[in-house]
């Protein structure tokens, strides 16, 4: 079978390897499908491992395909069924496991594509209780940006922000995965959407999106002109990934009360607050790691009622350098998808 390998920063080699074994008990084998590309894959393709890893590696975090096969006593699906699968290798019985909060576990094995092997190869085998089945009506291509893209924003917004029907919300770079996701998401709910790019182009585009008011961060000041639109009043959340280049002035437009989530730091880890303005504004800031298999679920039960993920690009398994490219080059709007 096919395998898309790392072999050492910035350089990946597609692979002829031998096809796993067949499934174990409670375990199943999937044929990819598709593969969505995301800044985790950038990191790891730089060499921006966070832990000890071993190459080659196959790289990919976020896939869809269908069960090629079973191992005996699996019942949540079946081969030739359509599904997505959860990227970190949990345990599955600590207490975090237990209560629902995967994301959180305890003894998680590794991010598969970038602490262990990943998905960009034509055959998988992974605990089945990992899987996702996914709903008709959903294509491999759009399903293949749930389980990172779409789960992380329902991860943010709802279960960490509380993003209620008819709120305000700030999206940091409306261009991204997730912020694109982030406004269809806000705006299926009624939310006023306010959104910074870094072009016109993309501007015009996140119109097109639903987004209320875009803001061009290179030649206007995002805190001045959000300050503006709510009449100095400011927003009910902040939907923030960029880290320290936008977290202070994010906070300059939360309300008395607002809420800020973040999920990232692609500008940098480190930044200072003032810790009188923190409590005197009473704003509650909550970070927010990954997604919960749950999310993932409501994530494609949302594309199976019509909220598709804006795709940007398509590439074969051949060209995944190119769409790493094409991530990279910051021109990107929506999502990279390899397909297979």
């Amino acid at each position: 079978m096919r395998a898309l390998t790392l072999v050492g920063d910035r350089h990946l080699d597609l692979v002829e390897q031998e096809p796993p074994p067949p499934p174990g008990p409670g375990e199943v084998t999937v044929r990819v499908k598709a593969v969505a590309l995301n800044h985790l894959d950038l990191w790891g393709f730089r060499g921006m491992a966070f832990a000890k890893r071993k190459l080659p590696l196959v790289v990919g975090a976020e896939a869809s395909g269908e069960i090629f096969s079973v191992g005996a006593g699996v019942e949540n699906v079946a081969p030739g069924k359509p599904v997505v699968m959860y990227g970190g290798l949990t345990c599955g019985t600590c207490k975090a496991c237990r209560e629902g909060r995967d994301n959180l576990c305890e003894n998680i094995g590794g991010i598969m594509g970038f602490h262990v092997d990943g998905f960009a190869r034509d055959l998988v085998t992974m605990p089945a209780r990992l899987v996702i089945p996914v709903p008709d009506g959903v294509s491999f291509r759009d399903a293949a940006c749930a389980p990172i893209g779409f789960a992380t924003v329902q991860h943010m917004l709802f279960d960490n922000a509380k993003l209620e029907p008819g709120e305000t919300v700030l999206v940091h770079a409306g261009g991204s995965g997730i912020g694109t996701a982030a406004i269809l998401m806000a705006k299926a709910i009624g939310c006023t959407v306010i959104t910074t790019v870094g072009d016109d182009e993309k501007a015009e585009k996140a119109r097109a999106l639903g987004a209320d008011h875009v803001i061009n961060y290179r030649t206007d000041r995002f805190e001045g002109v959000t300050r503006k639109l709510t009449k100095k009043k400011g927003v009910d959340v902040v939907f923030e990934h960029v880290g320290a280049d936008t977290f202070n002035g994010s906070l300059l437009c939360l309300k008395r009360g607002g809420r800020l989530v973040t999920c990232g730091s692609t500008s940098g880890p480190s930044t200072t607050i003032n810790l009188m303005q923190l409590f005197q504004q009473q704003y509650r800031i909550t970070g927010s790691f990954g997604a919960r298999m749950e999310n993932i679920a409501q994530s494609l039960d949302k594309m199976a009622a019509g909220l598709k993920p804006v795709i940007d690009t398509e590439v074969p398994l051949a060209n995944f350098t190119r769409g790493l490219e094409r991530l990279e080059s910051r021109k990107v709007f929506g999502k990279v998808v390899v397909t297979f």
